[in-house]
Order: C-alpha cells, then sequence, then structure tokens
C-alpha cells in the first residue's frame, strides 16, 4: 500500500481487503499476462511492489521464481507471512514503494492492483517509479497497473461489490463502491455484520486515490530511466483506450 495509507482501511482490514477480491478468478485471468512477460525477459527474481495480501508474490513464487513481496504496511507484511509462509525463495519486507531496494536486483518489478495512484501525491508517484526501475536489472522490466479512473462517470457511485462472507469475523455483508469527483475517486467501503443475539452492526471506510493519465504514467518512467514499451487497456493485451479501458498497465524496460 502506498506512503499515504498508514492508518488507513487496507492498513487496518486486509481481511476485508482480501475478501472482496475472488483471487482464483482474478488471478487466472492476469496469469498468462505475467507469465508472457516474465518469458520474454528471462526472469528470475521479481519485485512486487505494495504487495498488499501478498496473492501475487505467493502465484509468482509458485512458477519457481525468487520473489520479494514489499509493503508498506506493517499488518500486511504480518497477514502475508500469516497467509502464505516464508519458504525458500519468497521473503516479505515492510518496505515503502517509493523507498529504494536494492538496486538491479530484479529481472522484474510489479506494481499491480491500483496502488501507485493511492499515493496522492505526484512527488510520491515520480519516487515510487524511479524505485521500481531502479530495483530492475538493464533490460529488465517494470509492470505496473492503475485503474482507468477515466472510464467512470463523474458523479454517481458505481457499486462494484455486494457479498456475503462467512468467515472467523463472523457472518457479513461487504460492500465495496467507488466515485469520481473530477480527477479523483472515492471508494467506500461497507461491513455489516449480525452478532450472534441478533443485532446488525455496521462500519463504513473510505479511500481515494488520484486519476493518471497514460501520457504521466510514461513520462515517470521515461524520466526514471526505462523506455516505455507498452500501455495496455486491460491484461488481455488490448490497446489503451482512455475513454472505455477498465486498465492501465504499462510496461518498461530498464535502459540501463
Amino acid at each position: 500500500m502506498a506512503d499515504t495509507l498508514k492508518d488507513s482501511v487496507f492498513e487496518e482490514r486486509s481481511d476485508l481487503y482480501d475478501a472482496l477480491i475472488d483471487w482464483p478468478k482474478r488471478l487466472a485471468y492476469e496469469a498468462p499476462f505475467y507469465r508472457r512477460w516474465f518469458e520474454r525477459v528471462g526472469a528470475r527474481r521479481v519485485l512486487d511492489a505494495a504487495c498488499g495480501t501478498g496473492r501475487h508474490a505467493a502465484l509468482f513464487h509458485s512458477w519457481g521464481l525468487e520473489v520479494e513481496g514489499a509493503d508498506l504496511s506493517g499488518g500486511m507484511i504480518a497477514y502475508c507471512r500469516r497467509t502464505h509462509g516464508q519458504p525458500t525463495g519468497l521473503s516479505w519486507t515492510v518496505r515503502s514503494f517509493a523507498e529504494r531496494g536494492p538496486v538491479g536486483r530484479f529481472d522484474v518489478a510489479v506494481c499491480a492492483g491500483n496502488s501507485l495512484p493511492l499515493a496522492d501525491d505526484r512527488e510520491v508517484m515520480e519516487r515510487a517509479v524511479a524505485a521500481l526501475v531502479a530495483s530492475v536489472r538493464p533490460g529488465g522490466i517494470c509492470i505496473i497497473h492503475v485503474l482507468n479512473l477515466w472510464r467512470f462517470a463523474e458523479g454517481p457511485t458505481t457499486w462494484q461489490k455486494s457479498m456475503r462472507v462467512r468467515d472467523d469475523h463472523g457472518d457479513r455483508i461487504l460492500l465495496k463502491g467507488l466515485h469520481r469527483v473530477g480527477a479523483r475517486a472515492f471508494i467506500d467501503f461497507g461491513e455489516l455484520r449480525l452478532e450472534a443475539d441478533g443485532r446488525m452492526v455496521s462500519r463504513f471506510d473510505v479511500s481515494s486515490f488520484a486519476g493518471l493519465e497514460a501520457e504521466d504514467l510514461a513520462a515517470m518512467a521515461d524520466q526514471s530511466g526505462a523506455s516505455p514499451l507498452y500501455r495496455f487497456g486491460s491484461y488481455e493485451e488490448t490497446s489503451y483506450q482512455r475513454e472505455t479501458s477498465p486498465d492501465l498497465i504499462l510496461v518498461a524496460e530498464n535502459r540501463g
């Protein structure tokens, strides 16, 4: 998670964040994209920056790769260690994505799940992209995925998730919505929990992120020493279209 989220829902509610995502479906959809690009650069070592609950890092490790998952949130990293363990070749580190780690250690650096815009500050985003580029060897690549905010109409809330979950936290209804105000988006989280005595307990949280233009993201990579190779609008490698693409995925190569 990004620098400005130390006290956010992501820091405090890693279980909520994880429960809201259909991880088997999501990873099955995204995995072919990552496999193709890892194979193209002969990847053996991968950095998953702002790794969140560690699902991508664990997936990459299952392919026989050496993987480091790094996140600013100590709560997220603790969750990763509990959920995925620390087998040989899979490590977890508390580190901001804007803080440089080992220079040139990795073949690929990934920053997925819309983590970069959550920094909410252009300077922090630039430092984060520079740190990603510095972490990969010359000829290595950075893959940065952000949500394409511009496809959302301004004003009304788009309700993305509504689901019932039964787990260690009880019987819950989880809600997630997003609404755009100009160049900003607000993510609304709701939790309704049924207590044993029949009472309904509710909790609501909100986080926000800034919209990123494709040209700005490419410029950040370029000024950090990476050549932007492709701008995709989805993990199916469709061309990026500002008004309609669900995602913006930048692939950039460290010029060395």
